[in-house]
């Protein structure tokens, strides 16, 4: 078995494993709120900058909890080094329900394989809960003169193209590296600090194309900025069904996925843990953040406890697997 035909049957074998976990954890029941939380205000630390999906699902659920406890939830950017920044300052807080890591599972899966040393280690935080998944869309400048996906293969097997992501150890930065193993292509990574500079950089010209998040995409792709080739979920996004994916294009290796998370600092008791855990969900599970999930083309998952922290691991070691085998390094 080949590199990639391992990578693709992971791909496989992490989906399943997403599904039975959901099952497992969909009749475990939390714990009850514990009392005094919060006495003060809330803040969730997102590892990225502001516009991005993490970001604004963050600000969501922030203000839906507001009204429901009647404190503030602040969203405070802290970017760089791919979440580490961010992910630090939270590792390092009180484990009260006070401070909470809202990011990617990048930053645990892939980070830790990138980078010569970590600022924080991996015991030092536990996820919350992993909130939902989505894909990511290809896309390029209409002046690269790539028109369809097989414009995209036959263009990027012959020659350099710049392609953009949100910084080292992003999901656009780990399918670079896919696409180039499992697809022969020559992509040069361009790291950005987040997902919507990384979307500029593609609708100016400043790079030739990005694999980036569906939803910062998809308004320059109806405004003709952007033409959109494929989708990299197993199924077509929502917000945009017209869309083929990756499997579609004959190209099932290079199917990824983002899962979305919130972690706590690893000192957090366990009955606040699943209070807080709780309070996500349900929120989460109401019309108005359905909807929103929906806009920002995500998946609800609703993963806590050992469930969330069995597939974190899981990424972790097939990432590792896949980095090691290209090459793939901090920039």
């Amino acid at each position: 078995m080949t590199l990639i035909q391992s990578q693709t049957l992971r791909v496989r074998c992490v989906r399943m494993l997403v599904g039975l976990l959901v099952m497992a954890g969909a009749g475990t029941s939390l714990a009850q709120p514990v009392a005094g939380w919060p006495t003060k205000p809330v803040r969730f630390v997102n590892s990225f900058p502001p516009g991005g999906p993490s970001d604004i699902l963050a600000r969501a659920v922030g203000e839906a909890l507001q009204k429901q406890f009647n404190q503030p939830f602040v969203v405070e950017n802290r970017a760089g080094a791919a979440g580490n920044v961010g992910a630090d300052l939270v590792a390092k807080s009180a484990g009260d329900g006070h401070t909470l890591l809202w990011g990617i599972d990048t930053t645990h899966t892939i980070n830790p394989h990138i980078y010569k040393s970590m600022p924080f280690r991996d015991s030092d935080l536990k996820p919350l809960v992993i909130l939902s998944s989505s894909g990511l869309l290809l896309g390029v400048h209409p002046d690269s003169g790539i028109r369809t996906a097989a414009d995209f293969l036959r263009t990027a097997r012959t020659q350099s193209l710049n392609f953009s992501s949100g910084g080292n150890g992003s999901p656009g930065h780990l399918w670079v590296n896919m696409a180039n193993i499992g697809a022969s292509t020559r992509l040069v990574h361009i790291p950005y600090r987040g997902n919507s500079p990384a979307v500029m950089a593609v609708v100016s010209g400043e790079v030739q194309g990005g694999t980036l998040a569906t939803p910062g995409m998809l308004p320059h792709v109806k405004a003709g900025k952007v033409l959109a080739l494929a989708v990299t979920s197993a199924s077509r996004s929502r917000m945009a069904p017209e869309v083929p994916t990756v499997a579609e294009l004959g190209l099932p290796d290079l199917q990824a996925e983002v899962f979305y998370v919130v972690m706590a600092p690893a000192s957090t008791p366990e009955a606040l843990m699943n209070t807080l855990a709780k309070a996500i969900i349900d929120v989460l599970k109401g019309p108005d953040l359905q909807a929103r999930l929906q806009q920002l083309d995500m998946a609800f998952l609703g993963l806590t406890g050992r469930p969330a922290a069995a597939l974190l691991n899981r990424l972790h070691d097939q990432y590792g697997r896949v980095i090691r085998a290209t090459g793939m390094k901090v920039d």
